[in-house]
């Protein structure tokens, strides 16, 4: 159906849409490959939000090459879009510009596109297929996909382990049980996440800035807390740095109103429990427009999430090493019978300088 020069092309494509990776959101990440004859005569890829879709990129730079688009193909890794957001639709950009072909990797997944703009570009006389590459451009728009179709984010849960399964002694000491290539690794992650998120446990524990550091990223992530009681001290780092967003569980007018002045936001989103409900939590982040949620967090939020069903994806980094009695990775309760378990499948497993990388997904 396509072409080893379709194939090609493609992946060039889906490798700029990967060079908009830390930029986009909430936007999808997507690449667009202009070829005229076997001369690629224009590239691009998205902007950050209110700037140029690809499309508009890569027909911009076919102008300035000075090269007309008319009978040409055009590879694209989403579908155009066909309704007006911060910017005009990209289908009648390319309708305008008549190429011969639109080649693209997936259907938007945005119920407002969802086939229109395909449709469109056929009712114009413009040749179309669809579905070249399709699983690498959706593995590359995983959170934008979640959200459009489930209303939530990707949930990606993030650990570093010892091999015998421990993320810390007993008295907290974790640093560092994975070496600096891994941890870098891991910085790379936070910073393709739209939020990062943690609980109060490991505020009171560590204080983290929850920032990327370890790699260059044009923007840093803003960052989630679950409190259930307010815990939080003005004087932490995650209050420092500005803009961070807490749910919590009890009111208490006075912090929340200290919380404010130093510019976060605080949600009330009791369970009945006294605990934040994570489900609801994770519903309010979607219609916030976070595509992918990158959770670093202790044993217990890391639990109570995996227990109420709202996490998508094990990121575990894997030292070899053993730390015998520690602290658990996951607070989970016993299991009496094998099929009561929690199945996930590898979807992908890599060496990261000593230690490993494992990508698991609940099933």
């Amino acid at each position: 159906m396509f072409s080893p020069e379709d194939h090609q092309y493609m992946r060039a494509a889906l490798s700029l849409a990967s060079r908009g990776l830390y930029t986009t959101t909430p936007n999808p990440r997507v690449g667009c490959v202009i070829v005229q004859g076997e001369r690629v005569i224009g590239e691009g890829f998205t902007q950050p939000a209110g700037q140029n879709h690809a499309e508009i990129e890569a027909l911009a730079d076919a102008r300035r090459r000075g090269v007309p688009v008319d009978g040409a193909t055009v590879y694209v890794t989403l579908e155009p879009c066909s309704h007006f957001g911060r910017t005009p639709p990209c289908v009648n950009a390319l309708i305008e510009a008549r190429p011969a072909r639109v080649i693209a990797a997936m259907e938007d997944p945005n119920p407002r596109v969802s086939g229109s703009g395909l449709n469109a570009l056929r009712e114009a006389g413009i040749e179309v297929r669809c579905g070249l590459l399709e699983r690498e451009a959706r593995e590359l728009n995983i959170g934008f996909v979640s959200r459009m179709t489930r209303g939530r984010p990707w949930l990606r849960l993030k650990s570093a382990t010892s091999l015998d399964g421990h993320p810390a002694l007993h008295n907290g000491e974790s640093q560092w049980i994975t070496a600096a290539p891994a941890r870098a690794d891991g910085h790379a992650w936070r910073a393709r996440a739209c939020a990062v998120l943690t609980g109060i446990g490991t505020v009171l524990r560590d204080n983290p800035a929850l920032t990327v550091r370890a790699v260059s990223t044009p923007r840093q992530p803003p960052a989630v807390l679950v409190d259930s009681r307010l815990q939080i001290g003005l004087d932490t780092r995650l209050v420092r740095r500005g803009g961070l967003l807490v749910f919590c569980a009890r009111r208490d007018p006075g912090k929340e109103s200290m919380l404010t002045d130093h510019g976060c936001e605080v949600v009330y989103l009791p369970n009945g429990e006294h605990k934040v409900d994570l489900v609801a939590m994770v519903d309010e982040l979607g219609r916030r427009a976070i595509n992918e949620l990158h959770v670093e967090a202790g044993s217990k939020l890391g639990g109570a999430l995996i227990r109420a069903g709202v996490v998508d994806e094990l990121l575990m980094y894997v030292a070899p090493s053993l730390l015998g009695d520690a602290m658990p990775l996951f607070d989970l309760p016993a299991t009496t019978q094998l099929e009561a378990r929690h199945k996930l499948q590898f979807h992908e497993v890599e060496r990261i300088g000593d230690d490993l990388r494992i990508l698991a997904r609940f099933v």
